[in-house]
């Protein structure tokens, strides 16, 4: 065994062992399932807001004849508010945690959902659009370091249950524009600002809990063990690239999923919609399965399984009929999403302290990078068609060969 073998393996253990035993690593003695559901019900506003955004592209496009260029420079300065910004905000909320911030958070997608439905000029929807993304922004990493505290030791589930409302939101805020802003109107979208201030009541309830916690575990001692720094750079890049690549199969599903179906199967609209709903109901249960499991069996385990167990199942989707595809989207969604919560309980143990910034990099950074790749896809889709992306994307989970540069931890603490 060489000597950076020799270094790196207690530590290895360490991070097992905080992450697999329930309670370990936390000041917690056990889970705090009200704090857990609260957040994810915040997460499932947040969210919702944002999908909502893009879902009355056509209406706001329409009432103020937007050009493409202008619906662009909305997304883009929602993206660079909603996701570029998240690293950062993690960073200063590591040295400085603000668990107040999670309502003042909210209170800024409040104010950017009323500037959506009273706007009277482009200026005040690129405002709106701005003030969801920075709610956003700073609601992703306090929220996450919020789940950790309340895990008890049950960091995946945590993570998961968290996830579990974004995702939710995520699938019903288009449904919502369509069946409450389009029937009655733009002006609708300020009753979802009742659920926002609903949330910045709750959060700043969560945020006063979760001071109280925090401040009662600064006088324990600092007992995680670190990895060297270039293994955990190296390990961090890894798990990066490989929410990276579910981000880029996950958004192409979500853009051009229903026109895949539509032009190989010559379903129509509704029923193309169907399937993409089957493919985020197996997102869902999966995120959910992950966590749980990951718990149970370690998060390295579960990144392996979900990253390159996908695999022939992404394969064989281009090739497939019309039954065998709504079995293998539910199938796909179901072990792709698996890794997710995983992947972000694993670079928090890699990296003790920082739960911000990596909440706020596998959220925030990947997410939006995530989204452009997948229009750069759109690119290819009118160049090459729209099979030859889903070719394209079907061999992505082939760089979850990446995991064999993850830290390997001793059989015994459950983590390979």
């Amino acid at each position: 065994m060489s000597a950076t073998e020799s270094a790196v393996q207690p530590e290895s253990a360490g991070i097992a062992d905080s992450a697999k035993s329930p309670g370990s690593g936390g000041p917690a003695a056990g889970t705090v399932w009200p704090i857990l559901i609260g957040i994810s019900m915040c997460h499932l506003i947040n969210d919702v807001m944002q999908s909502m955004l893009s879902a009355i592209y056509p209406l706001l496009r329409a009432e103020f004849s937007l050009s493409y260029a202008q619906v662009g420079i909305m997304t883009f300065a929602f993206q660079v508010t909603a996701s570029l910004l998240q690293p950062v905000v993690g960073i200063v909320t590591d040295r400085h945690p603000q668990p107040r911030s999670l309502s003042v958070g909210m209170a800024s997608t409040f104010c950017g959902v009323l500037l959506l439905a009273l706007a009277h000029r482009y200026e005040m929807l690129l405002a709106g659009a701005m003030l969801i993304g920075m709610g956003s922004a700073v609601f992703h990493p306090e929220s996450s370091r919020v789940a950790r505290l309340a895990s008890g030791g049950r960091y995946g589930t945590a993570q998961s249950l968290f996830q579990l409302g974004g995702n939710f939101g995520q699938s019903i805020g288009p449904l919502l524009a369509a069946f409450i802003v389009v029937p009655l109107g733009r002006p609708a979208v300020a009753w979802f600002a009742v659920a926002a201030a609903a949330g910045v009541a709750v959060l700043w309830r969560i945020g006063g809990w979760a001071e109280g916690r925090r401040r009662s575990a600064v006088s324990r001692p600092d007992t995680a063990l670190r990895l060297p720094r270039n293994v955990v750079i190296r390990s961090i890049v890894v798990l990066a690239i490989l929410t990276f690549t579910k981000n880029i199969y996950t958004a192409s599903m979500n853009s051009y999923f229903t026109f895949f179906t539509i032009e190989k199967f010559g379903i129509g609209p509704q029923g193309a919609q169907i399937f993409l709903f089957l493919f985020f109901a197996g997102m869902a249960a999966g995120v959910m399965l992950g966590g749980i499991l990951g718990d149970r069996v370690g998060p390295l385990r579960i990144i392996w399984f979900s990253i390159l167990g996908v695999l022939p199942f992404s394969l064989a989707l281009p090739h497939v009929g019309l039954v065998a595809t709504g079995a293998l989207v539910v199938i796909i969604g179901l072990i792709l999403s698996s890794a997710f919560p995983a992947i972000v309980v694993y670079a928090q143990e890699l990296v003790p302290g920082r739960v911000g910034m990596i909440a706020g990099l596998f959220f925030g950074f990947s997410f939006g990078m995530g989204g452009i790749a997948a229009a750069a896809l759109g690119v290819l889709a009118d160049l090459q068609g729209i099979e030859r992306v889903f070719l394209l994307c079907s061999v992505l989970p082939v760089l979850g060969v990446l995991t064999i540069f993850l830290p390997r931890q001793p059989a015994a603490a459950g983590f390979h």
